[in-house]
């Protein structure tokens, strides 16, 4: 595969509605994010994803955009973001912006029109459908609970939203839609932005006549998944938007495609097919998901989680691109999810980010985890904003379902964990705001904070750092292959990547108890160089390729032949 910078890049993500409020409204704004590039450029990454901050009501806090050429009020104005463009650059970080074209705002000038009449030149704009015997036109189930369909008075049918009923799904099938999505594009590509983050893209292509779904039982709903994902022409249609949009621009390309397999991922991200540079899949995010679902939660599975990710691993490469994760705005802190929040926080989190950086991919860093932010409990639903939260709240109290379980549920798996305010420092509201933030900071931000983490050494940030430095002058962790070791272990992750006469051992202790790690063969008798670990004295070898690692401990050799 050719090279491209996007390969060698890093990417952190700014959720910016909770960065930085420059202005003590209590929201994180653009000149918020501008105010913090140099920290963002001594941390070393090189690309910006910036989830949206697009004219919106805010129905999901910013994903439901309703005017796609305008700048959402609350975060500053065309001006500030232009700024902010120009100062990146200057210091040669890229900047990716969040496209959300599967949906529209349903206060959208479009949709506001099409749903007056049915024959509204913009009708067409969108998914609709008579009722059926009295009911929804089919059974789906929206991601946020409920049906995706929603009654529009005045023209007497419903239209779809696999999300919020804010969310009116764009019709993809017409031709004049994809123009205005291309264009919008073009708009925002000439103005020097370096790619785009597409959301949830792979659901643009609706199987033809939406077809009920299967209901689980316990549900009124079925998931109608295998009707939307990956549907019949979203191939055809990533095509066309590389044609005419993508492969006029040096730029990269994510897609959010859920339900995917490798051999999705193959299609998507070959560059021979000329559809998108990497994707964003799931898979490894319900290995602590139990059989109803993301709420349902589970002890990690660390066995089926290095399957899961060595599946990738093997089957992309050299034919497609990865993205590597651990968090994101709809995921939990990861520290407190896989690793432990508590004695061992800093050397899990080093733990965590070593075993995903070593990995093939471009990796992502969402905001705060590179200070190994926390998830939070807070007392009350009332304190919480997410809407999937919120609404799934309701859905089950209602069910009378125990109200101990649910917030147990919210306390590991809530997107809000991820959306509590960045924690700058150690004064009010960790130097968030100086106002009342939309969403109340962790209680934790005093001890847990970006002064702090700068002024330690050791810290998770000059961990993250180091990492990040290495990529970029080490070719094997960009293009060497992946061998998954010890892959029965319930406690170790440990990997080899080969590229050349080079080989990686990468060597992560899940636990909070010592672990013993054998070398694999092919490596005993090798002198070994230590490249990075997350404890400061070197430890001892119990006798020639068998290492003792310590709670959370992660190690990585390399070996020349």
């Amino acid at each position: 595969m050719s090279k491209q910078w996007w390969k060698n890049a890093v990417v952190y993500q700014i959720y910016p509605r909770s960065f930085m409020d420059s202005n003590g409204d209590g929201i994180g704004d653009i000149p918020g994010i501008t105010s913090k590039l140099d920290y963002l450029a001594e941390l070393g990454v090189e690309v910006i994803w910036l989830s949206p901050v697009y004219q919106s009501p805010n129905d999901d806090n910013g994903y439901d955009i309703s005017d796609y050429r305008a700048i959402m009020d609350e975060f500053g104005t065309m001006d500030d973001w232009e700024r902010m463009l120009e100062e990146m650059h200057k210091r040669g970080i890229r900047l990716v912006m969040d496209l959300v074209v599967n949906h529209s705002s349903d206060e959208h000038p479009w949709f506001v029109e099409a749903r007056k009449s049915k024959d509204n030149p913009y009708r067409d704009y969108y998914v609709w459908r008579d009722g059926k015997d009295g009911r929804e036109p089919n059974n789906w189930e929206s991601f946020f609970s409920g049906s995706v369909w929603e009654y529009n008075e005045p023209t007497g049918d419903y239209y779809l939203h696999l999300f919020s009923k804010k969310q009116p799904d764009l019709n993809w099938e017409n031709e004049t839609v994809r123009a205005e999505v291309y264009d919008l594009m073009k708009f925002w590509l000439d103005k020097g932005v370096d790619g785009f983050r597409m959301d949830v893209i792979n659901m643009i292509s609706k199987v033809p006549g939406l077809p009920d779904g299967n209901v689980r039982p316990g549900f009124d709903y079925a998931s109608g998944a295998q009707y939307y994902m990956n549907g019949p022409r979203v191939h055809e249609f990533l095509q066309e938007m590389n044609e005419q949009v993508l492969s006029h621009y040096d730029i990269m390309t994510v897609g959010e495609t859920g339900g995917v397999t490798p051999e999705h991922g193959i299609l998507y991200t070959s560059p021979e097919r000329k559809e998108l540079n990497m994707i964003f899949q799931f898979e490894h995010m319900d290995v602590d998901s139990g059989p109803l679902g993301k709420w349902d939660v589970t002890p990690l599975d660390l066995v089926r989680l290095k399957k899961i990710l060595a599946k990738w691993q093997i089957e992309l490469h050299g034919r497609g691109w990865n993205s590597l994760y651990w968090d994101n705005h709809d995921q939990p802190r990861v520290v407190s999810r896989f690793g432990d929040d508590g004695k061992y926080r800093v050397e899990s989190a080093k733990m965590l980010a070593t075993c995903l950086h070593f990995m093939q991919g471009t990796p992502y860093i969402y905001q705060g985890e590179e200070i190994g932010m926390t998830n939070v409990q807070f007392p009350s639903i009332e304190d919480y904003r997410d809407i999937e939260t919120i609404n799934m709240y309701n859905e089950r109290i209602a069910n009378g379902d125990d109200l101990n379980e649910i917030m147990k549920g919210i306390y590991a798996k809530g997107r809000d964990n991820a959306r509590t305010p960045m924690q700058w420092d150690g004064s009010d509201n960790g130097g968030f705001t100086d106002g009342e933030p939309w969403i109340a900071v962790n209680p934790n931000y005093r001890e847990i904070n970006v002064n702090q983490a700068l002024e330690d050494k050791n810290s998770i940030f000059y961990y993250y750092k180091e990492l990040i430095a290495m990529r970029k002058r080490l070719p094997i962790m960009v293009e060497g292959s992946f061998e998954l070791i010890h892959e029965e272990s319930t406690s170790l992750f440990a990997y080899m990547r080969h590229y050349e006469d080079e080989t990686l051992l990468v060597l992560n202790n899940f636990t909070a108890s010592e672990q013993v790690a054998e070398w694999p063969e092919s490596l005993k008798g090798l002198e070994a160089e230590k490249l990075i670990g997350n404890y400061a004295d070197e430890k001892k070898e119990a006798t020639d390729g068998v290492i003792w690692l310590r709670p959370w401990e992660t190690v990585v050799y390399r070996f020349k032949k």
